[in-house]
């Protein structure tokens, strides 16, 4: 009876670890939130997403999928990032910017377009673009050619070699001066978030209960509540019969 009780108040504090979920991200947009869930759960990975005030989310999981979920969405370029538009790094505000600060949010701008434009392109995981656009000398006849240089990481299985003249042209037609010889485009393949870290379902990858482990888990605690009541009643029932005799 005593091994019983004591199996019980294992399992109930193990089921109470296992519930316990940890802040993955936080202050992400509910986009950003949706599409984090949506990965984690095609992996097999539990998550759920909370907010306070509807304008700032955050993603959480079991402390025992913790790494499995942060190595899932890194292969998966996870969270991604919110790209400047030219028209907000160009929204007047304050005082008026020098020709040299305009010239530095023009660069900028730009990059960030492209890099979104980039991304949006299907099999591409993460897209940076560095632009270098020399400032013109007015003193010298030979003008100072613009380059670039493009990183582009897509998900493996995905051939992208074929899209690499695209890619070039979109970036030499946006922006003034810059030749196609002057533009580099590099590709990486992701790691498979199928081959991300993953823990045995009965080792806990940090410590906690893989969310795969609740069901049985739950399983058994009913059973042993159960068994524990149908015990508590027979002696119960044993010890009126003694007392009636």
């Amino acid at each position: 009876m005593k091994l019983l009780r004591r199996c019980l108040l294992v399992i109930a504090c193990l089921l109470l670890a296992a519930c316990n979920r940890a802040d993955l991200y936080s202050q992400l947009s509910e986009r950003q939130a949706n599409e984090m869930i949506a990965a984690l759960q095609s992996s097999g990975i539990d998550a759920v997403k909370s907010t306070k005030d509807s304008s700032t989310w955050t993603v959480k999981v079991a402390q025992g999928d913790f790494a499995r979920a942060v190595d899932t969405l890194r292969a998966e370029g996870l969270p991604r990032d919110e790209f400047e538009s030219l028209g907000r790094v160009f929204k007047k505000e304050g005082f008026v910017s020098s020709p040299l600060e305009e010239r530095a949010r023009l660069i900028y701008g730009l990059s960030q377009e492209l890099s979104n434009t980039i991304s949006a392109i299907d099999g591409v995981v993460i897209a940076r673009v560095h632009l270098v656009v020399p400032e013109r000398d007015p003193l010298s006849d030979k003008p100072r050619n613009a380059s670039a240089s493009v990183m582009v990481k897509h998900r493996p299985g995905v051939d992208l070699g074929s899209q690499v003249g695209q890619i070039k042209a979109l970036v030499v037609n946006s922006v003034e001066g810059l030749s196609y010889d002057s533009v580099t485009v590099s590709l990486f393949p992701s790691r498979d978030a199928g081959q991300a870290l993953r823990a045995p379902a009965s080792v806990p990858a940090s410590g906690g209960i893989p969310s795969a482990m609740l069901p049985v888990l739950g399983l058994g605690l009913v059973v042993l509540i159960l068994l524990v009541g149908l015990l508590v009643l027979r002696e119960r029932r044993m010890r009126l019969r003694s007392e009636g005799r």
